[in-house]
Parts: C-alpha cells; sequence; structure tokens
C-alpha cells in the first residue's frame, strides 16, 4: 500500500499512529475530512491480521463518517480509530487512558466515541485523560444507550421511504420482514407494531425472534427465507453485503430500509435494486441516529433536542430521493452526493471568507 499515495487520492488530512509500550496500546487514529467541524468517529478494537489491514480499516471507516455526519447534517467531519487487539483478551485500564492522551494531543481535532470491541467503560477511561470523548457513563453527561434513538431514526427514515414508495408515509397493514431483531431492531418493531404493521422475523438468536412473536404476533421465518418473503418493506437489520447477486433475485419487496451497516455488497447491487424500482433507504443516512444523538453531547445533552434532530432523518431521506430523480442516479449515490455537495458549499463559503479577510488586511496595509 503506498500510504501518501492513497491519502492524497481520497483526499485524507491526517493519520496517527500511537503505541504505548507499558499499556501495550497500538492505535491508528485516521482523519478524514473537517471541513464541517471536528472530526467525529468511534474507535473499534479488533484483531487484524497484519497492521496494513488496520489501517486500510481506519482510512475506509473515517471517510465512512465524513459521509454519514455530513449527511446527518451535524457540523463534524469525519474520522475513525482502531485499536489492534483482542477486545476480550487485551484490554487494561492504563491502554484506555494512554488512549486519551493522544486524543488530547489532537487539541479537539478529533473526538471518539463507542464501536465495535469498546465499551461505556473503556469511554470512561479515556475521558479520564480528555474531554473529547462521548458516550460516556450518564453521570459525565452521557446520552446512554443508543440503541432506541438509532431505532426511532430508522422508523423515520423508514416512512419516508414508504412515502416515495406507495404515496403515504403510514405503515399502516405494510408487512415489514426484519432481518435481525436485536437491540436496535426490536425497539423498531415497537414502532412499527403500535403503527399497525404486520412484522416478519428472523434471527440467529430463537430466543430474539420468540420476543418479537410474543410481542408483537410476528411470523417467524428462518434466516434464509427473510429475502422472499412476500413483504411491503424489508429491513435489514443485521449483517452487512446482504443485498448481492444471490439475494436481490429473491426480493419482492418495494423498499428496502433498515440499520445494518454496508448493506450492498457492491455498489453495482444498489444499481440492480435501483432497475429493478426498488426504493431504498441508504443505510448510513437511515442508521444515524446514533451519531446525531451522541453528537449533541458537545452542547450539553438535551434528550428532546436530539430526538428532534433525529426526527430529521425523514427529511434527509426525502431530499435523497430528491436528488436521486433530478441526476437520474441511485440513492446510494445521491446520499454521497448529498454530503459531498453540503462539504462543498461549506468549503466554498470559507475560501471566500478567507479571500475576503486577506483583501481587507491588504487595504489596511
Amino acid at each position: 500500500m503506498e500510504l501518501f499515495k492513497y491519502m492524497e487520492t481520497h483526499d485524507y488530512e491526517q493519520l496517527v499512529i500511537c503505541q504505548d509500550k507499558t499499556s501495550g496500546l497500538k492505535a491508528i487514529i485516521a482523519i478524514h475530512d473537517t471541513t464541517l467541524g471536528p472530526a467525529l468517529g468511534g474507535t473499534r478494537m479488533w484483531t487484524y491480521a497484519s497492521e496494513e489491514e488496520a489501517i486500510e480499516d481506519a482510512l475506509r471507516l473515517a471517510k465512512g463518517m465524513t459521509y454519514k455526519n455530513a449527511a446527518a447534517g451535524l457540523n463534524l467531519g469525519g474520522g475513525k480509530t482502531v485499536i489492534i487487539g483482542n477486545p476480550k483478551t487485551d484490554k487494561n485500564d492504563e491502554m484506555f487512558r494512554a488512549f486519551g492522551r493522544f486524543i488530547e494531543g489532537l487539541n479537539g481535532r478529533y473526538i471518539t466515541a463507542e464501536d465495535v470491541g469498546t465499551t461505556e467503560e473503556d469511554m470512561d477511561l479515556i475521558h479520564l485523560e480528555t474531554d473529547y470523548v462521548t458516550g460516556v457513563s450518564a453521570e459525565f453527561g452521557s446520552s446512554g444507550n443508543p440503541s432506541p434513538v438509532t431505532a426511532y431514526g430508522v422508523y423515520k427514515g423508514m416512512k419516508a421511504a414508504a412515502k416515495e414508495a406507495f404515496g403515504s408515509d403510514s405503515l399502516e397493514g405494510k408487512t415489514i420482514a426484519v432481518q435481525g431483531v436485536g437491540n436496535v431492531a426490536y425497539t423498531l418493531c415497537e414502532y412499527l407494531h403500535e403503527e399497525g404493521a404486520k412484522l416478519i422475523v428472523t434471527d440467529i438468536n430463537k430466543e430474539a425472534v420468540q420476543r418479537a412473536v410474543d410481542a408483537f404476533g410476528a411470523i417467524a421465518v428462518e434466516t434464509d427465507e427473510i429475502y422472499s418473503q412476500d413483504a411491503d418493506i424489508f429491513a435489514p437489520c443485521a449483517l452487512g453485503a446482504i443485498i448481492n447477486d444471490e439475494t436481490i433475485p429473491q426480493l419482492k419487496c418495494k423498499v428496502i430500509a433498515g440499520s445494518a451497516n454496508n448493506q450492498l455488497k457492491n455498489p453495482e447491487h444498489g444499481d440492480m435494486i435501483h432497475e429493478m424500482g426498488i426504493v431504498y433507504a441508504p443505510d448510513y443516512v437511515i442508521n444515524s441516529g446514533g451519531v446525531i444523538n451522541v453528537a449533541d453531547e458537545l452542547a450539553g445533552y438535551n434528550r428532546e433536542r436530539a430526538m428532534k434532530r433525529v426526527a430529521g432523518i425523514y427529511d434527509t431521506i426525502e431530499q435523497i430521493f430528491a436528488i436521486s430523480k433530478r441526476d437520474n442516479i441511485p440513492t446510494y449515490v445521491a446520499a454521497d452526493r448529498l454530503a459531498e455537495e453540503r462539504i462543498a458549499r461549506v468549503a466554498k463559503s470559507r475560501s471566500q471568507f478567507l479571500q475576503n479577510e486577506k483583501s481587507v488586511l491588504s487595504r489596511r496595509k
């Protein structure tokens, strides 16, 4: 991997390699773009096959956060951290305190949060060394468990997608196939059930399935049967890459809207469902309620304000559909365009401001 060439090609700003011999910390902080504000993105701890793989993952995830934060309307850029190690066996308190000191040294350019392999307790340890961290314990002003808020955002985005597909955002009487019934999806099912939707559910965890059957009268199906259900809406809420060559021919739905990350296995699969006339709510937009929620902590958390902003996912999804029709492009491309256009507007405004400042200084001389 030609690192500087890769960073130049994809317009990354900064890559920070962090190590602390005492604690065993080996971390990579990637900052993609800070045009809109400080980079916000979680800290992932994972057992990577190589250091190069860890760097590539940090870079890829950081760019994804730039787009996610921009599309969500946040005044935040994109960044991400990966810590190399087994989250079950390699953690220690000093590791996260040392990492917190590295974050503090960036003077606010990067703000972290929980991610795969890290916990609220880990964020509390980081918080001992820096204020540039979200998702800490409630006693430090945290917003708490993000799952219900993420679910609310998915629910609002699904309603916007339903309006695009069916002419009304009402989900009453709609059949919705939900893949995965974890924390986010279960709360989503609560919203859907309350509105009168009919639920079909699946999960590798049979207890989670039974819970949804008992609570919502959902119909349970096997994991490989969820794609072919006669459903109005398919809600992927588990694995990524599930929109692919094998599953697309099975789909009978008019809408795909769910909380799972990276739902499209490859970009061409987004093209395929677009050509089929399926309304797709891009995953990183519809599931952005969590990041919107933790971002509110930066101003002193106010749940009412945060939930109002999360409800705005409805409007954002509508904007994406408008761009899709305006430019005759699939919605996954339209989501990127929405983010890029917002970043470009701010960058242009900032450039013009600096030029004006230079002009004023020049006249004063």
